[in-house]
């Protein structure tokens, strides 16, 4: 199994907005061979920002690295690259991307 996740330092005071905009958001992600799970994490809040990441669960690295270069990855992302004047405010930098590599789990029985 392979983890990607992307870590968001959003402004205070901008969560809901941002928490909506990633509810409403057609991700397609159900479409993609090899993907298994997706959740959006609230962190810690600092004086400045509250952190936020982006989980999803896939199959392999292989899947992953295959939906990075699939027209479904091009349309969940069109508006996030070219985002607008009030995106913009939302966020402090950039995204911080991270990949695992899953090596050991442990479940419920």
């Amino acid at each position: 199994m392979y983890i990607a996740m992307n870590r968001f330092r959003v402004a205070k005071g901008n969560e809901s907005d941002f928490e909506r905009m990633w509810a409403e958001r057609d991700t397609h992600l159900k479409e993609v061979p090899g993907f298994m799970e997706f959740r959006l994490l609230r962190g810690p809040e600092a004086e400045d920002h509250t952190l936020y990441a982006s989980h999803t669960c896939w199959q392999s690295h292989d899947d992953f690295e295959a939906w990075t270069k699939s027209d479904a990855f091009r349309k969940a992302h069109a508006g996030v690259r070219k985002p607008s004047s009030e995106s913009k405010s939302i966020y402090l930098g950039p995204p911080q991307f991270e990949g695992f590599e899953a090596i050991q789990a442990v479940t419920r029985d």
